[in-house]
């Protein structure tokens, strides 16, 4: 008889809707994977998450690896509850899951286990020697330090409260002795919030030690005046914060290593400096990194050097072919509100001859809101399966209403021209929309179908003088 192979231990928990609340209530520290089955990134992460998972098992005191099937319909609630909107996200729980943290961590099992080894210990490390201070304060990082005279009292709680708060995006540490610090002034006794960063003075000082003011402190200091996009992988944690940013974005895009990059450099330094703390960030890109913003924003590089500002409400202003003379008035233009927005369009077609008649941005006012006409309107994007098999059908719609001037079957390319959101919401391909010739707006959202589509445009159309009265006449 051969002997029965004994499945593995597996050191991740496997949780659902019916045992979650109960598990993680006695946990003071657990990290949860929501993941879905069939997810690439997902089976990618299992078997070193499960030896992270191992190891962490033995640590002192041991830390808790979990998971949930986010996919699985009797988990939605739990999906719903922690905002799972991809796979896999990766929560700390803590205190019994009263306080949730987002996992900003590697995704190897070296790192993991790193990671959260630093994550449920304590917030802030003391500082106890030179050693101890330069493994923590290293060149490519913002490290926030607290001075103090003693490790006691409202301010240090204060501080502590906000390593806590803080500390999935930044490392703390706190000291009785600044002299042990790597940079700053070191006759400082505190209590004194000390910030290092690898870039603009390097150090800042800061004495208020309300919880929100050296919040506030901490996210403003931790930007850079000017952030650099290039190659750099040091540099993308700061380019991450450019983009979460609520202010308006300045992207100065260029060849970084040519001749006149100097210039360029210094005026736009000048001009961030200016601009500081008036909403608008700054952000310089050399043209190898920048290819996918160029083309995110339907820019060719014989338009370099130029700058682009994007708002939050998806607003462009664009100066193309840029000299590094008019950075200062071109930025100031803008904030006066004298630069009009840009829009990304492909060029207006020469002919347009064939039954389904193509769009794009500059001609959409045009040829569907100024037409005066019925427009049944696709957006598509040319890698799009579902698009390319309503093509055909479309094409069928448009020769058989053809005849009529009243109807323009139309389509226009979405990823290469800015849709108005105000007016079309497009959140996936294909997408219909049909104007009627008196303005009235709506999405269909019936079978693509040649018969179906023609029934809901002669039902939604606007009827002609002439088609009334035949229709009176057949009454």
């Amino acid at each position: 008889m051969e002997s029965e192979e004994v499945p593995s231990k597996e050191f991740v928990l496997t949780l659902d809707q019916s045992n979650f609340t109960e598990t993680v209530a006695k946990h003071d520290f657990i990290v949860v994977d929501f993941y879905a089955p069939w997810c690439g990134p997902c089976k990618m992460l299992a078997p070193e998450y499960e030896k992270a998972a191992s190891v962490l098992s033995s640590h002192d005191p041991p830390v808790a690896l979990a998971k949930v099937d986010a996919n699985d319909e009797k988990n939605k609630e739990l999906a719903s509850e922690f905002d799972i909107n991809c796979f896999p996200t990766i929560k700390i729980l803590r205190n019994g899951g009263k306080n949730i943290q987002e996992y900003k961590g590697p995704r190897d099992a070296e790192g993991i286990i790193e990671y959260l080894k630093k994550q449920s210990g304590p917030a802030s490390a003391e500082i106890k020697s030179v050693d101890d201070a330069n493994a923590l304060i290293n060149g490519n990082k913002i490290i926030v330090v607290g001075i103090f005279p003693e490790f006691s009292g409202e301010k240090f709680e204060n501080f502590t409260a906000l390593a806590e708060k803080l500390r999935s995006d930044y490392d703390f540490g706190h000291t009785l002795d600044a002299k042990l610090l790597p940079r700053g002034e070191s006759s400082v006794a505190g209590p004194t919030v000390r910030l290092f960063k690898p870039f603009d003075e390097l150090v800042v000082d800061f004495e208020d030690f309300d919880v929100d003011a050296m919040e506030k402190f901490v996210e403003e200091s931790s930007v850079p005046i000017v952030t650099l996009f290039n190659n750099d992988p040091a540099n993308l944690p700061f380019v991450d914060k450019f983009f979460d940013s609520p202010n308006a974005k300045a992207m100065l895009l260029m060849n970084l290593s040519s001749e006149v990059a100097d210039p360029f450099k210094s005026k736009y330094h000048e001009v961030a400096e200016l601009y500081k703390g008036k909403g608008l960030s700054f952000l310089m890109g050399d043209i190898e990194a920048s290819q996918d913003m160029l083309e995110d924003f339907g820019l060719k590089e014989d338009q370099l050097p130029l700058i682009i500002i994007l708002t939050n409400d998806d607003q462009k202003y664009l100066k193309s072919n840029l000299e590094s003379d008019q950075i200062s008035s071109w930025v100031k233009e803008y904030m006066e509100g004298n630069v009009p927005p840009y829009r990304k369009s492909e060029p207006i077609p020469k002919v347009n001859n064939e039954p389904v008649k193509v769009v794009v941005a500059d001609s959409l006012q045009d040829m569907v809101f100024n037409s005066g006409k019925n427009v049944l309107l696709d957006f598509y994007a040319p890698w799009c399966g579902p698009c390319k098999m309503l093509a055909p059908i479309l094409e069928e719609v448009a020769v058989s209403l053809q005849s009529d001037a009243e109807i323009v079957i139309a389509k226009i390319d979405a990823t290469a021209n800015d849709i108005p959101d105000d007016l079309f919401d497009v959140k996936g391909y294909p997408t219909l929309y049909f104007r009627s010739a008196s303005g009235n707006l709506v999405q269909y959202d019936g079978d693509r179908t040649k018969e179906d589509i023609i029934n809901f445009i002669q039902k939604n159309r606007d009827k002609t003088i002439q088609q009334q009265d035949e229709g009176k006449d057949e009454l």
